[in-house]
């Protein structure tokens, strides 16, 4: 006697229906996946600017100043002027960019305080709102 072997195969129903579930869990997971990392960029680049203003705040305390708006953030670095009472490096290895891959503005003297801290955000221009908000020290 002999045993029929019958293959067991997904019907196009079942191949169509299995598509529409992933593609609707997609659908829903990625909004919520791409608003975190928004929230995420945003966070760490708070986070460097508090870093950056102590970094600052070393530097000032041994020279008697903050660097010049020429000079920049590189002077935490690296003693470009020669100055004896440097006692760097205040950040190490380099000055970071920010979340999305663009310098931080640095101005000094600042129109909000001793110095400005910027960035401009994902989009990479002054001003902005919403996602392409500015990240500054002074709010």
């Amino acid at each position: 006697m002999k045993k029929s072997i019958r293959r067991q195969r997904f019907t196009l129903i079942e191949v169509v229906v299995a598509i529409v579930i992933v593609v609707t869990l997609a659908s829903v997971a990625a909004p919520l996946y791409l608003n975190y990392i928004k929230k995420a960029n945003v966070g760490a680049a708070k986070t460097q600017i508090k870093l950056l203003e102590d970094a600052l705040t070393g530097y000032r305390l041994d020279i008697g100043s903050y660097p010049t708006g020429d000079a920049g953030l590189q002077s935490l670095v690296e003693n470009s002027d020669n100055n004896e009472k440097w006692n760097g490096p205040y950040i190490k290895p380099s000055v970071p960019k920010d979340p999305w891959g663009n310098e931080y503005v640095y101005t000094c003297p600042g129109e909000h305080g001793d110095y400005d801290l910027v960035s401009y955000g994902a989009d990479g221009q002054p001003g902005g709102e919403g996602d392409n908000a500015d990240i500054t020290n002074w709010e």
